[in-house]
């Protein structure tokens, strides 16, 4: 640990610090080019978007720009370290999005005493991107920040952290229940944890089939139920009409148990009360909250799922959010709505069942075969048809729904 605790460091300062840089993509060599790209060309540009704001998207990198914005108060699974400290996540982020979707993303960290103020930043700079990617906010402000910049704001605002890991999530999820023979419909599940991730995670899977019925979310003081009185709204919208109270009620003859709340609060013995061919995916990072190892011990019928690289059925947001932006960014779209957000889960869900690229087992040397089944129910984030299969199906759903401002795709789009 110490070692990659080094290796980490020293990834991040040399040969230059930080993991992004800014490069040109007009020549600059000649005084004609000079003057096309500052004085006195630049006025041409100037008068157009003065006139046609739409045009910010012809003559400037609007279209192919996101902010990755944060306050820094809910960093990985460090907590609340203030904004500096969350600058290299969100350098990772813009690494992310310009990797593996081609997009150019700026890291912006924002200090503030109170909600509004953040919100207010936010608005007042976002005409200058062509997307916003909220990261690293805690809950429950999260949800009235994204709800409020939505309805403020001309581009797409999405929360990643929420809706990011719901879509992995439930793609993963759905994959899982059909090999294991269930319906999502039928399926009982606990979700241990009710921050941003698990309330965002379990209503994807409302909308997706699952019962708000079947559903037991537990936080810090046990089963969310209809009789506390010491809920907040967003947890109020899971609770359950129900005497059981405790993990261990709950987890008896459960389908599923999704975690994303902390290490090793799910046992053995908790595993041994679920429903025969139980799912779980336990993506605290890095400590899941309970071992692959453990799970498989107690019971051979599972499907276990991890937010780690090193276990099968990795819940990675990346596989979702590159391409979200894509898509989203590609249709000029307004926001990024249910309808584009259930298309993605459907397209990664599908990739899943296809054949695997060698261009993918190779990325992958200690894989020597993927094929849909318990140990793969969701695609690797270096599978290059990620890009295409789901950036298509966001924009052509942005477009059915209404909130592109460009509605026809060329044919050869992605291709």
């Amino acid at each position: 640990m110490a070692d990659l605790r080094q290796q980490a460091l020293d990834y991040h300062e040399f040969p230059t610090p930080g993991k992004m840089a800014v490069c040109l993509t007009k020549p600059a060599q000649t005084s004609m080019d000079l003057a096309l790209a500052y004085s006195p060309g630049v006025a041409e540009p100037v008068r157009e978007i003065a006139s046609n704001p739409a045009d910010a998207y012809r003559y400037t990198a609007k279209g192919n720009t996101v902010a990755v914005i944060s306050n820094g108060t809910a960093i990985l699974g460090l907590g609340n370290l203030g904004p500096l400290a969350s600058k290299p996540v969100m350098e990772g982020k813009a690494l992310l999005f310009k990797h593996f979707a081609n997009i150019d993303a700026t890291d912006i960290q924002v200090k503030h005493r109170t909600t509004e103020e953040f919100i207010n930043t936010v608005e007042a700079i976002a005409d200058t991107f062509g997307g916003i990617n909220l990261e690293d906010i805690k809950a429950p402000e999260c949800f009235e920040i994204e709800r409020e910049l939505i309805e403020r704001c001309s581009i797409p605002v999405f929360h990643d952290d929420q809706h990011g890991t719901a879509i992995v999530t439930a793609a993963g999820m759905i994959n899982a229940l059909e090999i294991q023979g269930k319906s999502i419909e039928k399926a009982v599940f606990v979700c241990m944890g009710a921050g941003a991730a698990a309330i965002a995670c379990m209503t994807m899977l409302v909308k997706c089939g699952a019962s708000r019925e079947n559903v037991y979310m537990l936080d810090r003081k046990g089963v969310i139920h209809t009789r506390r009185d010491d809920l907040n709204e967003y947890k109020e919208l899971f609770a359950n009409n129900t005497d059981k109270r405790t993990l261990q009620d709950v987890i008896k003859g459960a389908d599923v148990f999704l975690g994303l709340s902390g290490p090793d609060v799910l046992t053995a013995e908790d595993v041994l009360l679920m429903a025969d061919n139980p799912v779980i995916f336990a993506c605290s990072n890095p400590d899941p909250e309970i071992k692959p190892e453990v799970a498989h011990d107690a019971r051979k019928d599972l499907i276990m799922g991890t937010g780690r690289s090193d276990y099968p059925n990795q819940v990675n947001n990346v596989l979702c959010f590159p391409f979200i932006f894509r898509g989203a960014l590609d249709v000029r779209a307004s926001r990024i709505n249910d309808e584009m957000k259930i298309a993605a889960v459907h397209a990664i869900a599908e990739l899943a069942k296809e054949s695997v690229p060698d261009s993918v087992l190779a990325a992958y040397p200690n894989v020597t075969s993927l094929s849909f089944g318990p140990d793969y129910v969701l695609p690797k984030p270096m599978d290059p048809r990620l890009l295409p299969r789901i950036a298509r199906a966001v924009a052509q759903a942005a477009i059915d729904s209404g909130v592109a401002a460009i509605t026809t795709l060329p044919e050869d789009y992605l291709v």
